[in-house]
């Protein structure tokens, strides 16, 4: 019997390199999941990636590591759509179309807009890109018809300017566009090694490809209970970093690992080296299964043909009706 879908979603990731625990506990864990239950398109957005770099040597091969990770961690191209971005063209053209009709002050109340820049150092060198970036992700979505969108709490006001650039498209020129709503998900939030978001620009991720003795190294080195500065001290599992991560991979274990904590009965050193064996066993397969996609480049290139196809199928029109709404109707070739 054919699984019963709710709708359709969208969601995605820049390339930027391979995916760590973050990812996989934030969005990766939980994509999966949603395969049964809607028609899920998943892109590897990596016209973003351009927005805020120009050294695009390592996209061509950062787009293959996310493809990889995905696929370990348990998509299913059978299930879901996995493609490029920049290789569904209809994604360009309505965002050349949408941004005509997006007033610039919305962009400019951004937060991340100001964020960026600043995080970046970028100053007057800020591109046209990165102000039009909102644009571009509302494109995503839209261009697919999604009435849902995975996201976290802070995550829903990006969602609402797309809703609102769907609307003013939607009052200026007919119903064209589906607002989409939002599909609120309960993640783990996972923080660097160093207690800071983790990144790998920050140098303090632990990647889903890392080998058992590299997880075990890092974990070594990760923050623990500032206040906990003898074996003897009672620590304050709360604000413990390592315990966060104990509490996600050895969740059964969670109330003891706790107490032991709190009481002293466990040391900071053999608290890591307990997480570093939970993490590596939770990660083998997902490395066994990564390994074994990396040995076979023609079925990759075969997925992302194949989902970049299907991804028109759907983007297409979509990217049509619009165009005939401003009347601007577009030749239909190819």
């Amino acid at each position: 019997m054919a699984e019963q879908k709710k709708g359709t979603i969208l969601s995605g990731m820049r390339p930027t390199g391979p995916l760590h625990l973050g990812n996989l506990a934030g969005a990766l864990t939980n994509w999966v999941a949603l395969q049964g239950e809607y028609d899920c398109f998943y892109e590897i957005a990596d016209l973003h990636a351009l927005t805020d770099r120009t050294d695009t040597s390592a996209i061509p091969e950062d787009r293959l590591e996310v493809l990889l990770d995905w696929l370990a961690a348990g998509l299913e191209p059978e299930r879901s759509v996995l493609f490029i971005q920049s290789e569904v063209p209809e994604h360009s053209l309505l965002y050349t179309l949408l941004g005509m009709f997006v007033p610039v002050s919305w962009l400019e109340r951004v937060p991340t807009y100001k964020e960026k820049i600043r995080e970046l150092g970028l100053g007057e060198s800020a591109s046209f890109g990165l102000l039009g970036y909102p644009v571009l992700q509302a494109v995503d979505i839209i261009i697919y018809k999604a009435n849902a969108v995975p996201v976290g709490e802070d995550q829903l006001p990006h969602l609402e300017l797309s809703r609102e650039m769907a609307r003013r498209f939607n009052h200026l020129y007919g119903e064209v566009f589906v607002e989409p709503q939002a599909l609120l998900t309960k993640t783990a939030r996972l923080p660097g090694t160093d207690g800071r978001k983790m990144s790998k620009s920050y140098g303090n991720a632990i990647f889903i490809k890392d080998p058992p003795g590299e997880v075990e190294k890092k974990i070594k080195m990760m923050f623990t209970d500032p206040k906990r500065v003898y074996r003897r001290d009672a620590g304050h599992p709360d604000r413990c970093n390592v315990y966060l991560y104990r509490r996600l991979y050895e969740a059964a274990a969670a109330e003891e690992i706790y107490e032991d904590c709190k009481h002293a009965r466990i040391g900071c050193t053999d608290c890591k080296l307990a997480l570093a064996r939970a993490v590596n066993e939770y990660l083998e397969p997902i490395r066994q299964k990564r390994a074994e996609f990396a040995r076979r480049p023609d079925y990759l290139r075969d997925v992302l043909d194949d989902g970049a196809r299907r991804a028109r199928e759907v983007a297409k029109p979509t990217c049509d009706q619009a165009y005939d709404a401003v009347r601007l109707t577009r030749a239909r070739r190819g």
